[in-house]
């Protein structure tokens, strides 16, 4: 992995309407994007935290960024092995910078791909992972159930998906909740309203154990849905 070029991977033969979107973007924003995201992304480290994965397991982040978030907890747990995909070439070549620079580039592989439909067979030779973790990344994918949908499908018995997003913010004032709703329709951010009934489903379809929260206010909808060891008896 170069200082300037992520691991591309097998996805990034085709281009799509998504990359050239968060490439236009991202081009720009992305050298300043952990700088400013780190007041308002409330909950990331949370999750991080609460990863918890097993010496040796895999953990993959559905658009990982800048990579931040798979540097800090790839420092926390020492002993896993991470992998990041993001639609965004842009920010793959910010998170290829920060994983070289930070010596990581024998635990954290990247690539480019689309969290709806990516083989991660074809990309990282892991055919599922323990952890899949996607952090404030559902309210700006279009076809957000599709995502993860498509993370479920590619954990393994007994894994966790992680999510913390955007909430509703029930609980704040309403003149503060206007503000920050037109703030985030700026850069084409929507709150998924929908996340704890969608998820609730896909628990009950599959066996899984799901823990929701609302946190600060609701500002922000913290999710892990952990799936059953083995297949789900009839």
């Amino acid at each position: 992995m170069s200082a300037t070029s992520p691991d591309i991977g097998a996805e990034a033969a085709w281009p799509t309407a998504a990359t050239g979107r968060m490439n236009r973007m991202y081009r720009w924003q992305r050298h300043i994007y952990d700088l400013t995201r780190r007041y308002y992304l409330l909950g990331r480290d949370r999750l991080i935290v609460r990863l918890e994965p097993a010496a040796g397991a895999t953990v993959l982040e559905i658009g990982c960024g800048t990579g931040r978030n798979l540097v800090h907890a790839a420092m926390l747990f020492p002993e896993a092995q991470f992998f990041g995909i993001d639609v965004s070439t842009e920010m793959l070549a910010s998170a290829s910078q920060a994983i070289l620079c930070r010596g990581m580039t024998d635990r954290i592989r990247i690539s480019h791909g689309d969290g709806t439909a990516f083989d991660p067979q074809a990309l990282f030779g892991v055919a599922a992972f323990d952890r899949i973790m996607i952090s404030y990344s559902l309210s700006m994918i279009p076809d957000w159930r599709r995502a993860i949908e498509a993370a479920t499908q590619r954990l393994a018995p007994g894994g966790r998906l992680h999510i913390v997003d955007f909430g509703n913010q029930e609980r704040m004032p309403d003149l503060a909740r206007a503000a920050l709703l037109r703030w985030l329709a700026l850069f084409d951010v929507t709150p998924r309203d929908d996340l704890a009934c969608e998820l609730s489903a896909m628990a009950s379809g599959t066996g899984a154990d799901l823990n929701f929260e609302r946190p600060y206010l609701g500002y922000a909808q913290y999710a892990v849905l952990r799936l059953p060891l083995g297949p789900k008896a009839p």
